[in-house]
């Protein structure tokens, strides 16, 4: 394979797409060369950005004729620099944040079909102005794409009652590595046509094609919410309390966050604005969202009787729930401001696992315990969503540690993956795999699965050329 793109295939990429959908102008590429971690830089001899499902085509049948690799990019949001391409310039960026249209919403079909490049917040707001939603939510919503979302399998903070990405996509139209198109984006509920091929490209990282639109799953808009902070003594009574709440409330329930003191105690110190909002100390923490539909009622005297009870029976040592659309959204400004309240403090090495819903509560403290006595001096910072049986599992640096993530931030992140395989879970949840644990993956992977994953890759894309370098790890 060629080093660096052909000048022949520049140049029929330029007349195809013209000047706002080529450019090799360094100032334009430069910021999304880099991940947005600044962990990562790449280099690519264009960026590409069609404008259409038929430029896609073209580009990548172009690209296939010559054997260059594709990187595609979405917004750029990748936690594991799965949107990077490889340092050495050899391969194509391909952004699609130039098809953000919304082509058809159907409020009777529960419905929407978006090109890969509609952002995730502008989804909301276009589900939302036919009384519907896409119960899909995450920090990065102003800027994580539909495609990006797709090919990561995104989760977030619903996850607990709407599942992943995965069970929200109804269809998919993508570009395969030949340049054929798949398209599928009718709705079936039933379809036995053998091998779910939609199913493959969700959580493929983009390596097996190129998402250009999916059917996404809508449901009723949320009439009206209860949300509640609540203070208890560990992530065993955590688990407790939500298996409490769900049998009060069913399916009410829709996002369960915890949080470790240590984590509540840096937002309140880093970030401006927020506050407590309990009066006592408490070793745990957990946020609870419950909604109803629009014909239904409240679910806060639900909440408040369910959490009166758990009070009641020591599984809750203190409750407050939001009095106010205001207070609810401080409460939830406390849980997504804990990665910048980290960033703040310092480097962590930080880590997207996985294990058995009932295994997760004391999977935390032993792992924790066994960390911080490995590597003295750090700090453990586990939370996010237990319902989910996935947390991030940060270990922060000790004081004062110099260049540790490229040192002994390594080993601790080796460690906790070890102890996340033993437990039989994933060290990935959400994330994806991307370049940053691709190594990781190859030496912790099942071996059956990473044949299975490696033969996948060689009969669909046998040259190789889309997105090299993330989530397949190469044969030893």
């Amino acid at each position: 394979m060629a080093t660096s793109p052909p000048d022949e295939l520049l140049t029929k990429l330029a007349d195809r797409l013209g000047p706002r959908g080529f450019t090799r102008d360094s100032a334009s590429m430069g910021p999304w060369l880099e991940d947005w971690r600044k962990r990562y830089r790449g280099a690519s001899a264009a960026m590409l950005s069609p404008a259409s499902t038929a430029e896609v085509v073209e580009i990548v049948r172009l690209c296939a004729e010559h054997r260059v690799p594709i990187v595609p990019q979405g917004g750029n949001s990748s936690m594991v620099a799965g949107a990077t391409p490889p340092d050495d310039g050899r391969a194509l960026l391909l952004s699609m944040r130039r098809m953000n249209g919304i082509r058809s919403i159907s409020p009777t079909g529960n419905s929407a079909v978006c090109e890969a490049g509609v952002i995730l917040s502008a989804l909301h707001d276009a589900a939302g102005a036919v009384g519907r939603r896409f119960p899909l939510s995450l920090g990065a919503k102003g800027t994580a794409t539909v495609g990006g979302l797709i090919s990561t399998n995104a989760g977030g903070t619903q996850v607990l009652r709407f599942g992943t990405m995965r069970s929200l996509v109804q269809g998919i139209e993508a570009v395969l590595p030949d340049g054929s198109l798949f398209t599928s984006l009718a709705p079936l509920k039933k379809d036995n046509r053998g091998y779910d091929i939609r199913q493959l490209l969700i959580g493929a990282e983009g390596t097996l094609g190129i998402v250009t639109a999916a059917n996404l799953k809508l449901i009723d808009a949320v009439g009206s919410r209860a949300v509640a902070w609540v203070g208890l003594g560990s992530p065993e009574k955590a688990l407790e309390l939500l298996r409490l709440l769900e049998s009060a409330m069913g399916e009410a329930i829709e996002s369960f966050e915890l949080v470790p003191k240590v984590a509540h105690d840096l937002v309140l110190a880093h970030v401006p604005g927020t506050r407590a909002p309990l009066a006592g100390d408490h070793a745990w923490h957990v946020l609870v969202e419950a909604t109803a539909p629009m014909v239904a009622p409240s679910p806060e005297k639900a909440l408040g009787r369910a959490l009166m009870a758990a009070m009641e029976t020591s599984v809750v040592e203190d409750a407050s729930i939001a009095a106010s659309e205001a207070q609810a959204e401080a409460f939830w400004r406390i849980r997504e401001s804990i990665s910048e309240a980290e960033q703040k403090d310092g480097p962590a090495a930080k880590h997207d696992i996985s294990v058995e819903v009932a295994s997760m509560p004391r999977f935390m403290t032993e792992a924790a315990a066994a960390v911080e006595d490995r590597f003295r001096g750090t700090r453990v910072i586990a939370f996010g969503h237990l319902g989910d049986g996935n947390v991030h599992f940060n270990v922060r640096a000790p004081e004062g540690a110099a260049d540790w993530l490229k040192g002994e931030g390594l080993a601790v992140t080796s460690f906790v993956h070890d102890l996340v395989v033993e437990a039989g879970g994933s060290i990935s949840a959400e994330h994806g795999i991307g370049q940053m644990r691709l190594a990781e993956l190859q030496r912790v992977g099942d071996p059956a699965r990473l044949g299975a994953m490696r033969a996948i890759k060689r009969a669909l894309d046998p040259d190789g050329i889309m997105n090299p370098g993330k989530l397949v790890p190469v044969a030893p």
